[in-house]
């Protein structure tokens, strides 16, 4: 049976899924408790969605309260790893916020942690029984989608090795390799690059884990323009927009994302994918 801690969030669609309730306390204490009766389970799958600490925080109360009604095995589906982008220490007197998280669900002494597409290696190395799903899954049903000539796009150093990986598993498409520049104190992007000198007017698709802000799709799409690219698509695994999706729906032609973060309002230029498509 499954647990879904975020009732709008069903990524095994066919499998029964446990009744409970959530509420908070006067003082703030989150608080659960399980409905149906377990007395004849031995394994239980837990799914959330991290958009916040509190969902964490329910996420070990939960834990807590199959523990106390004799579950063995417990696994759980938490698509998007938290913290994972502070995967390193860049400033004196930061926290090193992705061992945290790990620690925290390490402590619980899960069956199995699946997690999908993370920022880094970091994560599944710090996280104990992780399986980690691919992005190439995501991106095949994007591909799908688009011209066959269409080119794979970087954004940077830190999305080569992935990229590359996909590129292996979809095989014929080329990768063309981007470049961009951070103020580690201020965060401001710039020195956007393109390696290459003439797209040839062909489709290209930037492929990344994250979408936050979006401050390095909006630099990197002006600097493919001016390489001569034709339509312009952009798949991130994980869309949290927090600057919304006007200033992104005028650059790319389609943005392509899961709903392993939040849902997404229906929207002509984007289109959002079920994690249950991809597990």
């Amino acid at each position: 049976m499954i647990l879904n801690l975020d009732k709008t969030f069903y990524p095994y669609p066919n499998k029964k899924a446990i009744a409970f309730e959530t509420f908070t306390f006067s003082g703030g204490e989150p608080h659960l408790k399980i409905i149906d009766d377990l007395s004849t389970l031995r394994e239980v799958t837990i799914t959330q969605r991290a958009t916040s600490f509190n969902d964490i925080g329910i996420l070990l109360i939960a834990v807590n309260a199959l523990r106390n009604m004799k579950i063995e095995k417990i696994n759980l589906l938490l698509p998007y790893f938290p913290a994972a982008r502070q995967d390193r220490l860049m400033a004196k007197g930061e926290a090193l916020s992705v061992k945290v998280y790990a620690e925290l669900i390490n402590n619980l002494n899960l069956n199995s942690v699946t997690i999908f597409d993370p920022h880094s290696e970091v994560t599944s190395a710090l996280l104990s029984n992780c399986i980690v799903i691919e992005n190439y899954r995501f991106i095949k049903k994007v591909m799908n989608t688009l011209d066959k000539n269409t080119f794979l796009i970087s954004p940077d150093s830190g999305a080569l090795k992935k990229i590359y990986k996909v590129a292996s598993h979809l095989q014929n498409y080329e990768v063309i390799e981007c470049s961009k520049s951070r103020n580690v104190k201020t965060g401001k992007l710039s020195g956007f690059k393109v390696y290459t000198d003439d797209l040839q007017g062909k489709d290209c698709l930037i492929v990344d884990d994250i979408c936050d802000g979006g401050g390095t799709f909006l630099g990197l799409a002006k600097e493919l323009k001016s390489k001569n690219a034709g339509k312009l698509y952009l798949a991130v695994s994980h869309g949290i927009f927090s600057k919304g999706l006007e200033e992104l729906s005028k650059e790319f032609e389609m943005i392509f994302t899961t709903n392993s973060f939040k849902d997404i309002e229906s929207a002509s230029q984007v289109k959002q994918l079920n994690i249950s498509e991809i597990i």
